[in-house]
């Protein structure tokens, strides 16, 4: 593995290693795909899927260590919010009338190439 731009290529890395994981999870969990990285303005949802009728937006966060936190501890109400703005665009994009739901998927690398995964379903509920 090659650093670059400021370990960039690596934050990248562990990333799409953490989104590949998710996604093995969710389809394992008989959950449907339907796009990854979809973008929107300044949002990007880094997996969308649905369970049963509902949208579902699934933001996933890795790390290779907690020493700061959990990863799914690093998503704050002003990125909720865009995911939120996100997916109802895309249900619009889509012409569906989907219920939406924002889950937050947190994954621990170990250094023993296994990995912690925590799925919190319904992580969000906003205020207006």
């Amino acid at each position: 593995m090659t650093l670059t731009l400021g370990g960039m290529t690596v934050h990248l890395d562990i990333g799409k290693k953490g989104e590949d994981i998710a996604i093995d999870y969710l389809i394992e969990s008989g959950l449907t795909i339907l796009e990854r990285n979809w973008r929107w303005k300044k949002a990007e949802i880094d997996i969308l899927g649905m369970d049963g009728d509902t949208l579902v937006v699934y933001e996933v966060k890795t790390r290779s260590y907690d020493y700061f936190g959990a990863p799914d501890s690093f998503v704050d109400d002003k990125k909720l919010n865009l995911l939120l703005d996100a997916g109802n665009q895309y249900a619009i994009e889509t012409n569906h009338n989907w219920a939406i739901r924002i889950d937050l998927i947190g994954i621990l690398l170990n250094a023993d190439g296994g990995f912690t995964l925590n799925h919190i379903k319904d992580a969000y509920f906003p205020t207006f």
